[in-house]
């Protein structure tokens, strides 16, 4: 019980936080700058939160948490699109933590979130990959640490999230991966979840609010049916993710991200629509959530790709 209590608070400080500093203006200027995100806002959930030591064992220097930990932190940030270096930080910090004797010195900078951590799959894109200071690259069921790498910032359609390109000089192995990759797309389909979430309550507000015919058209009946029906599709997505949090395995991890980015794709696309043409302006909120939703369903594979292997898996 004490479990869910320490988790209600820490959700509870990173939404104080985020409401106090990332504002939609604090969000923009944060994207546009030159690291991509807020670094005084980072060091306030680094200092206060531990945000970046949650999943690293105290023994390491961390918070001794869980991958639910990180979870709960990454949605909070989700709702607002808070542009931040935790996923690709918490990421590293699993690939390193599954060595036989993990690098300490390293978890203790990338926990202190002094070091930036990315991580590699497959492709040479990463979250973080222009900015990190600690490589991993996960490939083949093995993890690498880029001891010496170069890397280049990637153009990419949601400005809320910068990813990197980057190349491995040194390399050095780590050992087995113990599945980074659902790691990766469980803490992404909550960070989903949060957004997708967020963008529906900014629509009902909206559509409450907006006159039409001399009334409300939240008060129009088939709309009430639409806003249930994202209703529906956001908590149920968020159910799949958290039981893939409670039980991370290959089969929870694809089915998370692909409930999570068809809820989080459904919801944007319906928020476009009903804000009308204000809502495909630079001004509006709105379009970030829509390049999002995209931007995010794109991310570490496709969730169809994933459909495909859980199929295969079941069948």
């Amino acid at each position: 019980m004490a479990h869910n209590e320490e988790r209600d608070l820490l959700r509870a400080t990173v939404a104080a936080l985020v409401d106090k500093h990332a504002n939609p203006e604090a969000v923009r200027a944060a994207m546009e700058s030159e690291r991509g995100y807020d670094e005084n806002l980072w060091q306030l959930l680094c200092e206060q939160v531990g945000a970046a030591a949650l999943v690293v064992p105290e023994e390491l220097g961390g918070a001794g948490g869980e991958l639910g930990d990180a979870a709960v932190v990454l949605e909070e940030l989700g709702k607002a699109l808070v542009p931040t270096p935790l996923l690709g930080t918490v990421l590293a910090e699993l690939a390193l933590l599954a060595a036989p004797e993990p690098d300490a010195a390293t978890l203790e900078q990338l926990a202190e979130g002094t070091a930036i951590g990315a991580v590699v799959f497959g492709t040479d894109y990463a979250v973080n990959g222009d900015i990190a200071d600690v490589v991993v690259g996960a490939q083949d069921g093995q993890l690498q640490r880029w001891t010496e790498f170069s890397s280049q910032p990637a153009a990419t359609m949601d400005p809320t999230r910068r990813l990197g390109r980057v190349t491995a000089g040194q390399t050095a192995p780590i050992g087995a991966d113990p599945g980074i990759a659902d790691y990766a797309a469980i803490l992404l389909a909550a960070e989903q979840v949060g957004a997708a979430a967020r963008c529906l309550d900014l629509t009902v507000e909206y559509t409450k609010s907006r006159v039409q015919f001399g009334r409300a058209i939240g008060s129009f009946q088939a709309l009430k049916h639409r806003m249930a029906d994202l209703y529906v599709a956001v908590s149920s997505a968020r159910a799949v993710v958290d039981d893939a949090v409670a039980e991370p395995s290959a089969t929870s991890a694809a089915l998370a991200r692909v409930v999570a980015s068809e809820a989080f794709s459904k919801v944007a696309g319906e928020a476009v629509q009903l804000h009308g043409g204000i809502a495909i302006t630079w001004e509006s909120d709105i379009q970030l959530y829509f390049k999002r939703a995209h931007g995010s369903s794109q991310l570490l594979g496709q969730p169809a790709e994933q459909l495909r292997r859980l199929r295969a898996e079941v069948l």
